[in-house]
């Protein structure tokens, strides 16, 4: 049982009162934040949105605004569509204080931050495919008995680790056999040693911050590495909001859940730690969280409709660009 006056699980405390809290108050840093879009399609309104809230909090900070390319998937993820983002931010007045990150020029920083966490033993193989899975998922749905799911809805595996021996699993992948890394989450919560949490700024991106307590066990065994993609979001987004001195993380609300296992990441890790704040998604006429299809909601189709960055900012519900 929690102490008195512990948060439960996703419910925010002052930060003022939190000062125990082992690891979780950030020190005053330059306000640095940062957009970071998939170049694996053109950008849609809800990209403007994050683009736009997160530069502006910049602006009003006086602090810098960066972009990320996260292009660790080279199978989809296109030198055109980086080009045409950063086109796209230019024309609604938020490109960027410094030259992109991109997630493919630093693969070695990932890898280096994996090989940390398999040194700590917090990392094993695992060789279900998808097929696999989807059997198995089936069968205990058909047995009256299914799996608990993750944040976002996927089943977890709880078999997927007690399957194999670390002897048998080491054997396997030293035959080249096709895997997934994941995190050993009951190990790694262990070894974070004690309460995680973040600061969620309240209202503005850079307003008041509450303290939210995570709980990274809610997403099981996490992917962190696969054989065609040899990092993950939940690593490289770590890794990279450490290099590039991130002070603030401002991200869609779809993001908040996930931002348990980040916090679990950097304690392990010894990164520092951002503020965060998620922000609202913009969704379709049928409420529907936008998409890179997103058609006449694509800023490719607003551009050629002669709609111009003043009414993109009216209809998005933010105020003209502030002055710098």
């Amino acid at each position: 049982m929690a102490p008195p006056g512990a948060p439960r699980k996703g419910e925010p405390r002052t930060v003022e009162t939190q000062e125990a809290d082992r690891g979780t108050t950030p020190a005053p840093r330059r306000f640095v934040c940062r957009f970071a879009p998939s170049p694996n399609g053109r950008l849609h309104l809800g990209h403007a949105y994050s683009a736009l809230v997160n530069h502006d909090a910049a602006r009003r900070m006086g602090g810098t605004y960066l972009v990320r390319m996260e292009d660790i998937d080279l199978t989809r993820c296109r030198p055109e569509f980086a080009d045409a983002i950063l086109d796209d931010l230019a024309f609604i007045g938020a490109p960027p204080d410094a030259p992109p990150r991109r997630q493919s020029a630093h693969m070695a920083d990932y890898a280096a931050a994996l090989a940390r966490l398999e040194g700590m033993g917090l990392v094993y193989p695992a060789f279900e495919s998808r097929a696999e899975i989807a059997r198995a998922v089936a069968a205990q749905d058909a047995a009256g008995a299914p799996l608990a799911r993750d944040p976002d809805g996927v089943p977890l595996l709880p078999f997927a680790r007690k399957r194999l021996s670390d002897a048998a699993r080491a054997r396997r992948r030293a035959a080249g056999e096709p895997h997934v890394l994941r995190l050993h989450m009951a190990a790694a919560v262990e070894a974070a040693g004690g309460p995680l949490a973040w600061h969620e700024a309240q209202g503005l991106p850079e307003g008041p911050a509450a303290l939210v307590a995570a709980a990274p066990e809610a997403w099981g065994d996490v992917i962190l590495a696969r054989r065609d993609v040899p990092t993950s979001y939940h690593l490289s987004v770590v890794v990279d909001d450490a290099a590039q001195g991130i002070t603030h993380v401002i991200r869609g609300e779809d993001l908040f859940q996930a931002t348990a296992v980040h916090v679990l990441l950097q304690r392990l890790l010894g990164l520092p730690q951002p503020v965060y704040h998620h922000h609202r998604l913009i969704r379709d006429a049928a409420g529907a969280k936008l998409s890179k299809s997103a058609g006449a909601d694509g800023l490719a189709a607003l551009r050629a409709a002669g709609v111009t960055p003043a009414e993109l900012r009216r209809r998005l519900g933010l105020q003209p660009t502030p002055a710098t």
